[in-house]
């Protein structure tokens, strides 16, 4: 009933323990024994080949020491149930199809261009952090881009100039309070203030004619003024 560790059945050859093949070995299908592995073992590495009808190499599997490389038009890896596709690759693009995608490095994910998403989310009760230390941050997107903060703070800083601009619409800012801080005071009288005056503390908000905000004591009437000390020197 055959050689050894070989033996000949019903359905086909099978093999008991160890085996070590000097030569090709030319099979339609290899199985393990039931609840056993299946060990293919090399001691340099171990090479999976798929050649056409006229035996031109059309894939290639290779498990090396240091890295596992496969070569064809298109590598796929695919849910045990359902078959779903987790992740395939071809020459044109790259698709990871799982549910999330989870990048546990510290410095996160680095891309050299653009991303292209519709949804940008963190983890709950995480902050997100949209961050460029030596570039410009752009976000862009042909029908409007929308950042929501539903239960926290939305803070936007930069080292030098944030612009709010909008070419054919309108700036819209809704909040109970809204707060501009750090602006600057003008002065409306070329005499200087008595110190026997009272302390302002009712002050106006004035534009200059480059779009700077300054603050001016408040008066009777309107006490903004274009030759202010603040527009002429900004």
């Amino acid at each position: 009933d055959g050689m050894g560790n070989l033996r000949v059945t019903k359905k086909g050859i099978r093999l008991e323990g160890i085996s070590e093949f000097l030569l090709p070995l030319y099979v339609k299908e290899i199985h393990s024994r039931k609840d056993s592995p299946l060990v293919l073992q090399s001691d340099r590495n171990v090479t999976v080949n798929a050649r056409n009808h006229m035996g031109q190499l059309t894939g290639q599997l290779t498990v090396g020491a240091d890295a596992v490389e496969a070569q064809c038009k298109r590598f796929e890896v695919r849910a045990s149930e359902g078959g779903k596709v987790l992740f395939s690759a071809d020459e044109d693009e790259i698709v990871i199809g799982a549910d999330r995608l989870k990048v546990t490095g510290t410095e996160g994910a680095v891309f050299g261009h653009s991303v292209e998403t519709p949804h940008i989310r963190a983890e709950p009760s995480q902050d997100l952090k949209l961050e460029s230390p030596t570039r410009s941050l752009v976000m862009e997107a042909p029908r409007g881009v929308q950042v929501n903060a539903a239960a926290g703070d939305l803070k936007a800083t930069c080292r030098k100039e944030l612009h709010l601009q909008s070419t054919e619409g309108e700036i819209f800012l809704n909040a109970d309070t809204i707060r501009l801080g750090n602006l600057p005071t003008g002065s409306f009288s070329s005499s200087p203030p008595s110190s026997s005056a009272p302390r302002q503390t009712i002050y106006e908000l004035c534009v200059c004619p480059n779009g700077k905000l300054y603050l001016s004591p408040a008066g009777a009437g309107s006490t903004c003024q274009s030759s202010s000390n603040i527009c002429l020197w900004s």
